[in-house]
């Protein structure tokens, strides 16, 4: 399949419980460069139930992940099938998805999504490209991140692309090479929070600036032993219950004065990963908190830090695994060694025909 335009889904669900993204993307390659656009898109909001399981999954034994794995696939299915059917597409090239990361743990060799059953591609009569993780830590990379290679393509006019999603990662590029890696824990520990106080995340980092400043705790996390590795490096959730929240936990402050605290702690690690008078591309669920914006700004004030329109700051990681999905239906490039630390560069992902 080599076509100069594509009509693809790209299916993300993120570390921070929000739902479901999929956005119906067209996808164009014109003398050699690659445009898009976002022609629908929606997030399909999990329920109370299904963000416990998916929270409590890391503990799972081998049989209830398997159990898991199955359950998710359909519910997967279910909300691709919904989008197909509410917005009348047809004739598309291939659904491309992510799944949803339950265990992460590249340093051992493993890494697993959920929801990448060879099944979904039966259950929507589509060519789904999926599971894009697993062969990097193979060949011995960190299996993430992986969406600096669009960002690379679609988005290079931009000296850094930031995604604050569950976790904030940065790619760039240096002397040629994409660099990219995770930086800090994001919604991660703000929604935990932020659901200490009735919320199901800190709007617009309201509850955060009602809180007091710990200047203490501010200093310990960032002498994480974590923030001072050198890349490629990646984090997960395994990061944060054992070394953020134990941290958190041992002081005896309120939840607000936490999220003050982590807020700022967030935007002094991603300022301190960005040069002077630069411009940065923000996307993801954290955009939209204004104090950790403004945090930013009054850390790097020389740089221009830009939250684009709506359908891009939300669906930005729902569209670059869309194109990841056709690269690898290409049999192009998709993974980065620059960025993994894997041993080549290879196009990756699992191809599930319909029968």
């Amino acid at each position: 399949m080599h076509a100069d335009r594509y009509f693809v889904l790209g299916v993300m669900s993120g570390t921070s419980l929000d739902g479901v993204d999929i956005a119906y993307v067209k996808l164009f390659k014109t003398e050699g460069i690659w445009s898009y656009s976002i022609v629908k898109a929606e997030t399909f909001s999990y329920t109370d139930e299904w963000v416990q399981e998916l929270t409590d999954a890391i503990h799972f034994s081998e049989e209830d992940l398997n159990s898991l794995n199955e359950r998710y696939t359909f519910l997967l299915a279910d909300y691709i099938r919904k989008f197909i059917d509410k917005y009348a597409i047809q004739n598309l090239d291939a659904v491309c998805s992510h799944g949803h990361t339950i265990l992460h743990q590249p340093d051992k060799g493993f890494t697993l999504q959920i929801g990448n059953l060879p099944v979904i591609s039966e259950i929507l009569n589509q060519t789904v490209v999926c599971d894009f993780r697993v062969q990097d830590v193979e060949l011995k990379g960190q299996g993430a991140p992986l969406v600096p290679i669009g960002d690379k393509i679609l988005f290079s006019d931009y000296d850094y692309c930031l995604n604050l999603g569950g976790f904030s990662n940065i790619s760039f590029d240096d002397n040629g090479k994409r660099i990219a890696y995770d930086i800090s824990p994001v919604n991660t520990v703000l929604n935990f929070y932020a659901e200490k106080l009735g919320f199901p995340y800190d709007d617009r980092g309201n509850l955060a600036q009602k809180g007091t400043l710990n200047k203490e705790l501010l200093k310990e996390l960032n002498a994480l032993e974590f923030y001072e590795q050198s890349y490629p490096k990646s984090l997960g959730k395994e990061f944060v219950n054992q070394f953020v929240f134990p941290l958190l936990e041992s002081y005896d402050i309120n939840a607000e004065d936490v999220l003050k605290t982590f807020t700022e702690h967030i935007a002094f690690q991603i300022a301190d990963n960005v040069k002077e008078n630069s411009n940065v591309l923000v996307t993801g669920g954290g955009a939209y908190n204004s104090f950790l914006i403004r945090n930013l700004q009054k850390n790097k004030p020389d740089v221009k830090w830009v939250v684009p329109e709506d359908s891009l700051v939300q669906f930005k990681e729902a569209l670059l695994f869309a194109l990841l999905g056709v690269l690898r239906l290409r049999n192009e490039v998709n993974v980065l060694a620059s960025v993994t630390g894997a041993l080549h560069d290879h196009s990756s992902g699992k191809i599930w025909l319909p029968k």
